[in-house]
């Protein structure tokens, strides 16, 4: 299975955001990370790949088959998207609400599995001391780290973020990209995320697609990526790239 994107122009009346954006070869597993300015695009592209925005022009395919064709249940079978601004139902507990996310796409009887599912997914990200908690008494931060959980649970082909970590602190910022790159290998998933933070993209992503004014100017890996001197045009910075003890890279801003 891989998502092949291929043409993709999309946007909203007349106005054109995404110009002919074209990504290949990627595969279940892979934790790809989509970076770029404020306004690049980023959100229209994920609005896109999920259907919610049908795209002007271009195709998407998945395990072989046309996205844009797809019936929206079959596309949520498939397909799990976070947007940045994620609402709450106070009458359900953190529990009850990654179950009912969890049947969308299963019908609505519960069983041992479902339950078993749920109980796994809010331990791999470290909720599970929040089971009994009503939505509505959450943080900000809470509640976005179980908006990650309610995607999650469905163990998509695809699953899309749009900024998860924007809400929370580093400690959770690192638990909840370590559980969704652990998920990508165990559960054989393709997973996209906006991340604004460059060097929290290079130590989780296996791969780095950068957007800017609705076009990619660079796709590879992390090393390969921060190190183009794109990345200084496009966030109007002075960088170099950084090797960490551990084998990992970082980027050394400063203004210009």
């Amino acid at each position: 299975m891989t998502l092949q994107i291929s043409d993709l122009s999309a946007g909203y009346g007349k106005k054109l955001i995404l110009q002919d954006i074209c990504l290949d070869n990627i595969k279940p597993g892979h934790f790809v990370g989509v970076i770029g300015p404020n306004a690049a695009g980023k959100s229209t592209f994920f609005k896109s790949l999920t259907g919610i925005l049908k795209p002007q022009s271009g195709s998407i395919t998945l395990d072989g088959q046309n996205v844009i064709a797809m019936r929206r249940k079959q596309r949520a079978a498939k397909i799990a998207y976070m947007p940045q601004s994620v609402g709450c139902n106070a009458a359900l507990t953190v529990f009850e609400s990654v179950l009912l996310a969890l049947k969308q796409t299963s019908g609505w009887r519960v069983d041992q599995d479902n339950l078993r599912e749920v109980s796994e997914t809010l331990t791999l990200l470290g909720l599970s001391h929040l089971s009994d908690k009503g939505i509505g008494a959450l943080s900000g931060g809470q509640a976005q780290m179980v908006a990650v959980a309610q995607v999650l649970v469905r163990k998509p082909k695809l699953l899309l973020l749009d900024e998860p970590t924007s809400a929370l602190d580093l400690h959770h910022q690192l638990s909840i990209l370590t559980a969704i790159g652990d998920a990508a290998s165990r559960f054989d998933m393709i997973v996209m995320a906006a991340l604004h933070d460059l060097n929290l993209a290079a130590k989780f992503c296996d791969r780095l697609v950068l957007i800017r004014d609705g076009r990619i100017l660079a796709d590879g890996e992390p090393r390969e990526i921060l190190g183009l001197e794109a990345i200084e045009e496009t966030y109007n910075i002075q960088a170099s790239i950084e090797q960490t003890k551990s084998g990992t890279y970082y980027v050394d801003a400063r203004l210009p």
